[in-house]
């Protein structure tokens, strides 16, 4: 635990400094070495996936969140949607907003439950946690409840033949509570990326004034 604990803090404190780590090399074209954690996640991640567009994401996420819920419990969430998503096919914003639009609108609580008896941040049904190899009561954990929501959106991505748009829209159900559903998933997707502008748009101002101040 207290090693899962330090991780999610070195994460966090590797996305949040990328934008530095972006001024500093508009100053040098020296190549920076490899951190462990770095070093750690490079082997996590399978081939192809790209690190820094994840790196990017986390941010955006964590400050989506923080709208939300107080700012220790955003970087955690923000973390997980990072670290869970590692070897898969699934980026954090694709977890990230699945949150949002389940328990967006009750603070991201890990003791949310629905009228048909879903749980957790995540909102897993009792089945679907005993699907994925959890107890229902262990969705109340945001850790073992991120990694169910991640394996929950594999398997509807496989009912959907590939289609992630309509795995998520699926990870709810269906009929017009679904309809509704993807609305609002989509709107907290913009959120995200509204926010990633913004980090961007900071970045790019940032370097600008670096390069243009006086020696």
């Amino acid at each position: 635990m207290k090693k899962f604990i330090i991780l999610i803090a070195a994460v966090a404190l590797c996305a949040m400094s990328c934008d530095q780590t972006q001024i500093r090399q508009a100053q040098t074209t020296a190549i920076p070495a490899l951190s462990d954690l770095d070093k750690e996640i490079r082997q996590a991640v399978e081939k192809g996936s790209n690190l820094e567009e994840r790196r990017r994401q986390l941010p955006a996420i964590i400050a989506a969140f923080a709208k939300r819920t107080n700012p220790q419990r955003a970087q955690r969430l923000g973390v997980l949607c990072y670290l869970k998503t590692l070897n898969s096919p699934l980026m954090p914003m694709d977890i990230a907003e699945i949150a949002l639009a389940e328990t967006g609108s009750h603070g991201l609580s890990a003791k949310a439950v629905s009228c048909r008896g879903a749980m957790g941040v995540w909102q897993l049904m009792p089945s679907r946690a005993r699907s994925h190899g959890y107890d229902p009561k262990d969705m109340v954990n945001d850790e073992k409840c991120a990694d169910a929501a991640v394996r929950e959106l594999l398997t509807k991505i496989k009912m959907a033949k590939g289609n992630l748009k309509r795995a998520k829209k699926l990870y709810c159900g269906v009929g017009p509570q679904a309809d509704a559903y993807e609305v609002k998933r989509i709107r907290y997707r913009h959120e995200i990326f509204r926010e990633m502008m913004k980090f961007s748009q900071m970045t790019a101002e940032n370097a600008s004034f670096l390069i243009l101040r006086p020696s």
